[in-house]
């Protein structure tokens, strides 16, 4: 497949106007962004070089990313309106060029910016959302006042936590037992008034603590004042915010996924839509791009700010339905691989249609 000028004019065209909308909305995010969280970052003494390189160089490429099939339709409608308005388009038409040939630079454009999308997703955000993530904990959020009531969950297989109150503030639980099930039956059980974590040995300290233990039809009772051991619980694990779930890159977020669903907590639909949502979006990013250049790719007597105005507002639509769609995901609701892939069958089907319309 040979690119021809044409071709490689309207690449160009497109990855600049990429470009240049990545830049505008940068700074706008980072102003507003700004002048929100500017009170905490002053009051917590954040270090100026690590407000920029912490947090707004880790947070603005995620949130870009995020964004990234609006900011490609807008881009397809700024640019190629342009070109309709100035009648290139219709100079390439004319030439010979047939519209499915005219799309082939838009296609290879959008389906380059979709596998970075995916690349981003999958591996370099995470990376750097675990540096925005210690950040925000050091200097944004107050978790002081963390705590979590009533806790019950499997920590291991066959082995049950029981928690009545957990504080974030001193890592500190209270009225805690461990229960170790074999084969449907109750093997030993743990009491403990108090426990803290140790972040330095990440080991648990009981206090107060005595077990019973079923052996050959005997029960054996211990009893102690203090105790360290091994949980397989982290206190992160209590208050880790919806948000993080971008600090796992693909292989992290699987066993996340596995390990919710032998926790039985619930949280297993969330990480599932979240790792289908990684697959999708960039699916969005082509779409959106023949919408776009079916959209503009015609001269219209409202210039290119009916284009605009059009496009903003399939834009806006499409990510009103594909987050009420991911909200049916992440709560259970509807099975997540559905709830990721509806969005882009509905806008492919605008696209299909649109598609045979600019044609004619």
């Amino acid at each position: 497949m040979k690119l021809t000028k044409i071709d490689l004019y309207i690449i160009k065209r497109f990855l600049g106007a990429f470009m240049l909308a990545l830049g505008l909305f940068t700074v706008i995010i980072i102003v507003f962004d700004l002048s929100e969280k500017i009170d905490d970052f002053m009051e917590n003494d954040a270090p100026f070089t690590e407000v920029i390189f912490n947090y707004y160089v880790n947070w603005v490429p995620f949130l870009l990313n995020l964004f990234s099939p609006v900011f490609v339709f807008i881009s397809v409608i700024f640019f190629t309106s342009k070109m309709a308005q100035n009648s290139e388009i219709v100079a390439i038409l004319a030439s010979g060029v047939s519209y499915r040939r005219l799309l082939r630079p838009y296609i290879i454009t959008s389906v380059f910016l979709a596998l970075v999308s995916f690349s981003l997703f999958a591996w370099i955000i995470p990376r750097a959302d675990k540096v925005r993530v210690v950040f925000e904990n050091e200097y944004i959020r107050d978790r002081t006042h963390y705590s979590a009531s009533q806790i019950k969950t499997q920590i291991s297989p066959g082995v049950i936590l029981s928690m009545g109150n957990f504080n974030f503030s001193d890592s500190a639980g209270f009225k805690v037992s461990i229960e170790e099930v074999k084969d449907g039956r109750l093997v030993s059980k743990l009491f403990a008034e108090r426990l803290n974590w140790n972040k330095e040995t990440k080991t648990w300290k009981l206090s107060k603590w005595w077990t019973r233990e079923f052996i050959d039809g005997m029960e054996i009772l211990n009893r102690g004042s203090t105790m360290d051991t091994m949980i397989a619980f982290n206190p992160e694990d209590f208050f880790r915010k919806n948000d993080d779930v971008q600090m796992f890159n693909l292989k992290e977020l699987d066993e996340m996924i596995d390990l919710e669903q032998m926790r039985g907590t619930g949280n297993t639909f969330f990480y599932t839509t979240e790792r289908y949502k990684r697959f999708g979006m960039p699916f969005a990013v082509i779409i959106l791009t023949i919408i776009g250049v079916s959209v503009s790719s015609k001269k219209s007597r409202g210039g290119i700010g009916l284009n605009l105005g059009v496009g903003l507002l399939i834009s806006f639509t499409f990510l009103i339905v594909f987050q009420f769609f991911l909200a049916y995901g992440s709560s259970g609701a509807l099975h997540p691989l559905l709830a990721v892939s509806i969005p882009n069958l509905i806008f492919g089907g605008i696209a299909l249609i649109m598609y045979k319309l600019a044609q004619k």
